[in-house]
């Protein structure tokens, strides 16, 4: 089977924006860089370039080659060619995409989430269709409208797409909401998984878009929320993954859960079950720095995934991660037969190559 990154992403570039054209242009995100000494208090001046999209600044980060292991060409998939070389030195056969731009709140507007979403799959769809399948996408929805939504993930599977983008908490909506079961049925007739992703789809009080939340969080409660009203029941084919937020959080969330079957019988009654990873179908993006015994204890070996992060420098993003797991084989950490899985074996299911 294919060594599969399961977690890398794209920093969007102006030709992102390209086909908002007509009606759809006036949403078009423009650069701002500001003017020498100027600074946007509380962020970084070397990071000092922001997306001004339907009145609203979005941080735009200049990454460092050296520190992401990158070039501007791959990052943004202005040469194609240059990232399949990064992922043949890294010994990866696939890499799948997730956006950088969508990673936070944008917009409540409708109309632009629709042009927004609609200009940038129809970019990552064209250049991974350029990599004889070494890139595979997500499907970005304009979550806003779920009859959109529905409509545009349908064409992104056409044009190749093997998942669809999901921040944990969108706009107050859980989730568990109702609001999301025409999604979520129409991604189960499509076999496309749902992957939770670290972000925060709620708007924040101010204007630059910052997660109002720690990273991981919205994450940690998608899962919760999930098992604790029974979502993957209602969807018996539905695949759902948690992804970029670590995995040392399970065992606690899990014991949570517990204890609220336990001792909350009269609120609500829900069954966890002993095989829960496989039975529920939930798969988790492990971190190179952590000690997973814990979480095989649990039975996750058929649900465990590991990505680079790659193009992003941050607390989630380690270039060698991938490699990271044949270490832990060589040093006894885990089996040899775990390690294939996390690399080969949970993401290919998982993303239904």
């Amino acid at each position: 089977m294919p060594v599969v990154d399961a977690d890398t992403h794209i920093d969007e570039p102006e030709e992102a924006w390209a086909s908002m054209e007509g009606a759809a242009a006036r949403f078009r995100p423009t650069t701002i860089t500001p003017a020498d000494g100027a600074q946007v208090p509380g962020f970084d001046p070397s990071a000092n370039r922001w997306w001004l999209v339907d009145g609203r600044m979005r941080q735009r980060m200049i990454r460092d080659d050296d520190l992401t292991a990158t070039t501007l060409e791959s990052r943004e998939l202005l040469d194609v060619s240059a990232r399949v070389r990064d992922m043949d030195r890294m010994g990866v056969d696939i890499h799948v995409i997730f956006p950088t731009f969508f990673l936070l709140y944008i917009t409540g507007n409708p109309e632009a989430e629709i042009a927004l979403t609609k200009s940038y799959g129809q970019y990552v769809a064209q250049k991974c269709a350029e990599s004889d399948g070494r890139l595979r996408w997500t499907a970005v929805l304009p979550l806003l409208d779920i009859d959109a939504s529905i409509a545009h993930l349908r064409w992104a599977k056409e044009h190749g797409a093997c998942g669809v983008f999901k921040r944990g908490l969108e706009y107050g909506k859980r989730a568990s909401d109702p609001y999301w079961f025409p999604l979520y049925e129409e991604a189960e007739s499509l076999d496309m998984p749902i992957c939770i992703h670290t972000g925060n789809g709620n708007p924040s009080d101010g204007g630059l878009g910052h997660a109002d939340t720690i990273a991981g969080f919205p994450v940690m409660d998608a899962f919760h929320a999930l098992l604790l009203y029974e979502v993957p029941k209602k969807f018996p084919k539905l695949r759902f993954g948690f992804i970029e937020a670590g995995s040392t959080w399970v065992p606690y969330v899990v014991d949570r859960l517990v204890a609220e079957q336990k001792r909350r019988q009269w609120v609500r009654r829900f069954e966890l079950g002993s095989d829960l990873f496989r039975s529920n179908r939930l798969f988790v993006a492990v971190d190179p720095v952590e000690d997973i015994s814990h979480l095989l204890e649990l039975g996750t070996e058929d649900s465990l995934m590991i990505g680079s992060d790659y193009t992003h420098f941050d607390t989630s993003a380690q270039p060698d991660a991938l490699m990271q797991i044949r270490t832990w084989v060589e040093e006894g950490r885990i089996s040899e037969t775990v390690g294939r899985k996390i690399l080969e074996d949970n993401p290919t299911k998982f993303y239904g190559f």
